[in-house]
């Protein structure tokens, strides 16, 4: 089985490319309005207080997230990529076997199985990433509940 090296190649780096995009969780703002005649000073002051209080409520800061990845790390997605290639090779392989061509059987299954496998890598970190940040909801819950308390009204 001779597979061309520059096909394969360029197959595979085609596909890792595919992997390397995902977009970053946004915090959800929550929309706080005075509805006991609260004056400004006194909103920011008890924001402050309810802010104190509901990091230690939820055990999440949302002005000192932990640490995320930037994006998609290069190398699970070339692993990934990679995998899926060896894999529609392989398959590629066997059934140009049997069509006379093993060579361009598993070039054009390194192809396909790359491809699969870079979007199938891509599609898991672009749903990482637009998940909210773990304990943000806890958070935002607390802020609602303490700000309510304390006469406004909170969306």
């Amino acid at each position: 089985m001779k597979i061309s090296y520059r096909i394969f190649r360029n197959a595979m780096a085609g596909a890792v490319l595919l992997g390397v995009g995902a977009m970053n969780a946004q915090a959800q703002n929550l929309m706080i309005y005075p509805a006991a005649g609260q004056s400004p000073q006194q909103q920011q002051q008890d924001q402050y207080n309810c802010h104190g209080w509901s990091v230690q409520q939820s055990g999440y800061d949302p002005s000192n997230p932990p640490a995320q990845s930037s994006g998609p790390s290069f190398g699970s997605a070339s692993r990934e990529t990679l995998r899926g290639g060896f894999r529609g090779a392989a398959a590629g392989a066997a059934i140009g076997a049997i069509a006379g061509d093993a060579g361009k059987g598993a070039a054009i299954g390194a192809t396909g199985g790359a491809l699969k496998r870079g979007f199938q890598e891509r599609d898991r970190q672009q749903q990482a990433a637009s998940a909210p940040p773990p304990g943000l909801d806890n958070y935002n819950r607390a802020m609602k509940s303490c700000l309510g308390a304390m006469g406004y009204s909170v969306n």
